[in-house]
Protein backbone atom coordinates (compact mmCIF):
# COMPACT_ATOMS: atom_id res chain seq x y z
CA UNK A 1 0.00 0.00 0.00
CA UNK A 2 1.28 3.43 -0.93
CA UNK A 3 1.60 6.23 1.60
CA UNK A 4 1.11 9.73 0.27
CA UNK A 5 1.93 12.97 2.01
CA UNK A 6 -1.22 15.04 2.62
CA UNK A 7 -1.97 17.38 -0.25
CA UNK A 8 -5.34 18.82 0.72
CA UNK A 9 -3.83 21.60 2.83
CA UNK A 10 -2.19 23.13 -0.26
CA UNK A 11 -5.55 24.49 -1.49
CA UNK A 12 -5.74 27.26 1.10
CA UNK A 13 -2.05 27.87 1.81
CA UNK A 14 -1.15 28.44 -1.82
CA UNK A 15 -4.02 30.88 -2.34
CA UNK A 16 -3.02 32.78 0.80
CA UNK A 17 0.59 33.08 -0.34
CA UNK A 18 -0.51 34.45 -3.68
CA UNK A 19 -2.64 37.12 -2.03
CA UNK A 20 0.24 38.08 0.22
CA UNK A 21 2.78 38.46 -2.62
CA UNK A 22 0.95 39.54 -5.80
CA UNK A 23 4.12 40.88 -7.47
CA UNK A 24 5.99 37.57 -7.25
CA UNK A 25 4.04 36.06 -10.15
CA UNK A 26 5.24 38.95 -12.34
CA UNK A 27 8.90 38.36 -11.52
CA UNK A 28 9.41 34.61 -11.56
CA UNK A 29 8.29 31.55 -13.49
CA UNK A 30 9.15 27.85 -13.40
CA UNK A 31 9.10 25.54 -16.42
CA UNK A 32 8.58 21.89 -15.48
CA UNK A 33 8.01 18.39 -16.79
CA UNK A 34 5.90 16.20 -14.48
CA UNK A 35 7.67 13.06 -15.71
CA UNK A 36 10.90 14.27 -14.12
CA UNK A 37 11.62 13.53 -10.45
CA UNK A 38 13.45 16.85 -10.33
CA UNK A 39 10.09 18.58 -10.72
CA UNK A 40 9.01 16.91 -7.49
CA UNK A 41 12.20 17.94 -5.71
CA UNK A 42 11.87 21.50 -6.95
CA UNK A 43 8.12 21.91 -6.44
CA UNK A 44 8.31 21.20 -2.73
CA UNK A 45 10.66 24.17 -2.28
CA UNK A 46 9.69 26.52 -5.10
CA UNK A 47 6.23 27.07 -3.66
CA UNK A 48 7.80 28.30 -0.42
CA UNK A 49 10.59 30.32 -2.02
CA UNK A 50 8.46 32.03 -4.68
CA UNK A 51 4.92 32.90 -3.56
CA UNK A 52 2.80 33.55 -6.63
CA UNK A 53 5.26 31.77 -8.93
CA UNK A 54 4.05 31.14 -12.50
CA UNK A 55 4.09 27.41 -13.36
CA UNK A 56 4.54 26.55 -17.05
CA UNK A 57 4.64 22.99 -18.48
CA UNK A 58 7.41 22.14 -20.96
CA UNK A 59 8.49 18.78 -22.36
CA UNK A 60 12.07 17.74 -21.68
CA UNK A 61 12.88 16.22 -25.07
CA UNK A 62 13.99 19.46 -26.68
CA UNK A 63 16.52 19.95 -23.89
CA UNK A 64 17.95 16.47 -24.33
CA UNK A 65 17.10 15.42 -20.78
CA UNK A 66 14.08 13.21 -21.40
CA UNK A 67 13.81 9.44 -21.20
CA UNK A 68 13.38 6.85 -18.50
CA UNK A 69 15.39 7.29 -15.33
CA UNK A 70 18.08 4.60 -15.09
CA UNK A 71 19.47 3.09 -11.88
CA UNK A 72 22.36 5.53 -11.72
CA UNK A 73 20.06 8.52 -12.04
CA UNK A 74 17.72 7.06 -9.45
CA UNK A 75 20.62 6.88 -7.05
CA UNK A 76 21.46 10.53 -7.64
CA UNK A 77 17.83 11.55 -7.16
CA UNK A 78 17.60 9.52 -3.96
CA UNK A 79 20.73 11.19 -2.59
CA UNK A 80 19.38 14.61 -3.44
CA UNK A 81 16.01 13.79 -1.88
CA UNK A 82 17.78 12.72 1.31
CA UNK A 83 19.66 16.00 1.44
CA UNK A 84 16.38 17.89 1.06
CA UNK A 85 14.62 15.70 3.62
CA UNK A 86 12.05 14.45 1.09
CA UNK A 87 10.77 10.90 0.65
CA UNK A 88 11.15 9.29 -2.77
CA UNK A 89 8.96 6.41 -3.96
CA UNK A 90 9.36 5.47 -7.60
CA UNK A 91 6.36 4.79 -9.81
CA UNK A 92 6.37 1.43 -11.54
CA UNK A 93 8.16 1.96 -14.85
CA UNK A 94 8.09 5.78 -14.86
CA UNK A 95 7.30 7.05 -18.35
CA UNK A 96 9.39 9.40 -20.45
CA UNK A 97 6.18 11.41 -20.90
CA UNK A 98 3.02 11.75 -18.86
CA UNK A 99 0.90 13.10 -21.66
CA UNK A 100 -2.48 13.36 -19.97
CA UNK A 101 -1.06 15.00 -16.86
CA UNK A 102 0.89 17.57 -18.88
CA UNK A 103 -2.23 18.45 -20.85
CA UNK A 104 -4.12 19.00 -17.62
CA UNK A 105 -1.18 21.09 -16.41
CA UNK A 106 -1.76 23.48 -19.31
CA UNK A 107 -5.37 23.85 -18.19
CA UNK A 108 -4.25 24.44 -14.61
CA UNK A 109 -1.80 27.09 -15.80
CA UNK A 110 -4.51 28.87 -17.77
CA UNK A 111 -6.71 29.07 -14.69
CA UNK A 112 -3.89 30.00 -12.28
CA UNK A 113 -4.18 26.71 -10.39
CA UNK A 114 -0.97 25.11 -11.58
CA UNK A 115 0.97 25.27 -8.31
CA UNK A 116 -1.63 23.17 -6.53
CA UNK A 117 -1.81 20.72 -9.43
CA UNK A 118 1.95 20.28 -9.79
CA UNK A 119 2.44 19.76 -6.06
CA UNK A 120 -0.34 17.18 -5.92
CA UNK A 121 0.69 15.37 -9.11
CA UNK A 122 4.40 15.23 -8.29
CA UNK A 123 3.70 13.98 -4.76
CA UNK A 124 1.39 11.28 -6.05
CA UNK A 125 4.07 10.17 -8.51
CA UNK A 126 7.29 10.39 -6.51
CA UNK A 127 6.06 10.30 -2.93
CA UNK A 128 3.23 7.81 -3.48
CA UNK A 129 4.60 5.83 -6.43
CA UNK A 130 1.43 6.20 -8.51
CA UNK A 131 1.03 6.44 -12.29
CA UNK A 132 -0.23 10.01 -12.68
CA UNK A 133 -1.71 9.29 -16.11
CA UNK A 134 -4.16 6.79 -14.59
CA UNK A 135 -7.52 8.59 -14.73
CA UNK A 136 -8.34 8.02 -11.05
CA UNK A 137 -4.95 9.31 -9.91
CA UNK A 138 -5.01 12.25 -12.30
CA UNK A 139 -8.49 13.14 -11.04
CA UNK A 140 -7.13 13.24 -7.48
CA UNK A 141 -4.44 15.75 -8.42
CA UNK A 142 -6.89 17.80 -10.46
CA UNK A 143 -9.35 17.86 -7.58
CA UNK A 144 -6.75 19.36 -5.25
CA UNK A 145 -6.37 22.18 -7.77
CA UNK A 146 -10.11 22.70 -7.97
CA UNK A 147 -10.37 21.29 -11.49
CA UNK A 148 -13.66 19.50 -12.09
CA UNK A 149 -13.69 15.95 -13.43
CA UNK A 150 -15.24 16.94 -16.75
CA UNK A 151 -12.66 19.66 -17.28
CA UNK A 152 -9.87 17.25 -16.43
CA UNK A 153 -11.07 14.52 -18.78
CA UNK A 154 -11.53 16.96 -21.65
CA UNK A 155 -8.07 18.48 -21.19
CA UNK A 156 -6.36 15.08 -20.78
CA UNK A 157 -7.77 13.95 -24.12
CA UNK A 158 -7.03 17.17 -25.99
CA UNK A 159 -4.02 16.49 -28.24
CA UNK A 160 -4.09 20.10 -29.35
CA UNK A 161 -2.49 21.05 -26.03
CA UNK A 162 0.69 19.11 -26.85
CA UNK A 163 2.03 21.74 -29.24
CA UNK A 164 2.03 24.37 -26.49
CA UNK A 165 4.12 22.17 -24.17
CA UNK A 166 6.55 21.12 -26.90
CA UNK A 167 6.95 24.72 -28.06
CA UNK A 168 7.80 25.80 -24.51
CA UNK A 169 10.66 23.28 -24.47
CA UNK A 170 12.01 24.49 -27.81
CA UNK A 171 11.93 28.12 -26.69
CA UNK A 172 13.88 27.23 -23.57
CA UNK A 173 16.58 25.62 -25.69
CA UNK A 174 16.76 28.72 -27.87
CA UNK A 175 17.22 30.77 -24.70
CA UNK A 176 20.12 28.55 -23.60
CA UNK A 177 18.47 26.12 -21.17
CA UNK A 178 19.98 22.64 -20.86
CA UNK A 179 17.78 20.94 -18.22
CA UNK A 180 14.51 21.21 -16.37
CA UNK A 181 13.14 22.61 -14.21
CA UNK A 182 14.02 26.12 -15.35
CA UNK A 183 13.46 29.16 -13.14
CA UNK A 184 13.27 32.57 -14.76
CA UNK A 185 13.60 35.71 -12.66
CA UNK A 186 13.13 38.89 -14.64
CA UNK A 187 15.51 38.22 -17.58
CA UNK A 188 17.75 35.73 -15.78
CA UNK A 189 17.45 31.96 -16.20
CA UNK A 190 18.43 29.25 -13.70
CA UNK A 191 18.51 25.65 -14.91
CA UNK A 192 18.07 22.74 -12.49
CA UNK A 193 16.38 22.30 -9.12
CA UNK A 194 19.74 22.72 -7.39
CA UNK A 195 19.71 26.41 -8.41
CA UNK A 196 16.45 27.33 -6.69
CA UNK A 197 18.16 29.07 -3.81
CA UNK A 198 20.26 31.09 -6.23
CA UNK A 199 17.13 32.06 -8.15
CA UNK A 200 15.37 33.02 -4.93
CA UNK A 201 18.26 35.33 -4.02
CA UNK A 202 17.99 36.94 -7.46
CA UNK A 203 14.23 37.43 -6.97
CA UNK A 204 14.82 39.11 -3.60
CA UNK A 205 17.40 41.41 -5.15
CA UNK A 206 15.05 42.26 -8.00
CA UNK A 207 12.23 43.02 -5.56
Amino acid sequence: MHVVTSIDSKRTTTATRRRQSPRASMRAAIYFDLASPYTYLAAERAERLFPGLRWLPAYSEALGCAGRVDDHERGLVAQRAAVLGLPIVWPMGPAARVVGAMRVATLAAESHRCAEFVLAASRLMFCGGFDIDEPEILAEAAGVAGIELGEMLHAAGDAGRDDEVEDAGRKLVEAGADRLPVLTVERRMFCGEDRLSEAAAAARAAG
